[in-house]
């Protein structure tokens, strides 16, 4: 059995310098900060976290565990993966046909209608080339123009938040939040139910899983659907909210992805749909369907070429990898120190 001892002791000792309570310190926590006013605020809950914690499985099995691997935390962006998932449960049970249709098509009136966003499809949003322009709950577009996140080789046009001329929906990548909240607002139409109810019910019960589990949006964030007033939820915790979650559940999940949807000889999830999650974005290869990937090593230089990722803000990964049947799950790792815990976990791994 390989020993992970080394990589669990890298990660313990580099944890990202966030107070673990956000109210001790709130100009050191989240991501919010960088946001042009009156943007740079939190507009859903947020809540303490627990320690450097994570979880590794090996053929199914879980072979080592640390920090409060049960503890539910706030994960971020990994959130988005998570919206993806429903997408591919939504077009299992028919309700999204065609992830090259363009959203107006099915979903007219809720924000997909005007000249540009029209020949928007689902397949943009997933692959964050949509150049959705427009306000969603409440905040433009225009609020992650020229963001500038880690594993993006592209340099930003100009200052975050600084408007910038919008190219054809397919011709640019952007990792925008508010067209990700676009998205999940339109997914939130086509099951006319609240997501984190569908998520709960379809992916983690299934799945054993669920314990401490929360899907939290916007204060202000509540709409109606189908006469009945729903919370939309956002695809991270970027301004707050978003998904709560224990890494156990997060390895979970990430071996239901390496299985290709199928657990316990169930399908839960169709194997198509995660395939396609893993290809490249054509005009940005590190990228697939809102997950990260690492075809050509520049993400993670010591990681399976087969490699994907599940990333959120404050230091949250879920490695899937293929090549060795491992799922890899680390929370709360200061981004600076990834490489070097991601080269002792495939040291080990060899």
């Amino acid at each position: 059995m390989p020993d992970f001892s080394e990589a669990i002791a890298h990660a313990q000792a580099h944890e990202v310098p966030w107070p673990r309570d956000p109210a001790a310190d709130p100009d050191r926590w989240g991501v919010h900060q960088a946001d042009p006013p009156p943007w740079n605020r939190l507009r859903g809950p947020v809540h303490p976290r627990g320690p450097v914690s994570g979880v590794i499985r090996i053929g199914g099995r879980e072979v080592a565990a640390w920090g409060e691997p049960d503890r539910a935390d706030l994960t971020y962006s990994v959130a988005k993966t998570y919206l993806a998932l429903l997408a591919g449960l939504a077009h299992a049970r028919g309700l999204l046909p065609d992830p090259q249709q363009p959203i107006a098509q099915l979903l007219p009136g809720i924000g997909f209608d005007d000249a540009h966003n029209r020949t928007i499809t689902w397949a943009h949003m997933l692959e964050q080339t949509s150049e959705w322009q427009g306000t969603c709950l409440g905040m433009p577009d225009t609020v992650e123009h020229n963001r500038r996140v880690s594993h993006d080789p592209k340099p930003p046009q100009g200052a975050k938040g600084e408007p910038r001329r919008l190219q054809a929906p397919g011709s640019y990548w952007e990792y925008n939040d508010v067209r990700i909240n676009q998205l999940s607002l339109a997914l939130l139409h086509l099951y006319r139910r609240p997501l984190p109810e569908v998520f709960e019910e379809a992916v983690l019960r299934p799945l054993g899983g669920g314990e401490g589990f929360r899907w939290e949006g916007y204060d202000d964030a509540w709409v109606e659907v189908g006469g009945l007033r729903v919370q939309s939820v956002p695809g991270g915790s970027h301004w707050g909210g978003g998904v709560s979650i224990s890494a156990r559940d997060q390895a979970r999940i990430g071996q239901l992805l390496l299985d290709g949807g199928m657990h316990a000889g169930q399908r839960l999830l169709p194997a198509e749909w995660i395939a396609r999650m893993q290809q490249p974005c054509a005009i940005a290869p590190f990228y697939g369907w809102l997950a990260w990937l690492n075809r050509d090593g520049a993400m993670f230089a010591d990681a399976s070429r087969e490699s994907w990722f599940l990333v959120g803000a404050g230091g949250h990964y879920t490695w899937i990898d293929p090549a060795h049947q491992a799922v890899v799950v680390v929370r709360w790792l200061d981004p600076a120190h990834s490489p070097g815990f991601v080269s002792r976990v495939a040291r080990a791994l060899r």
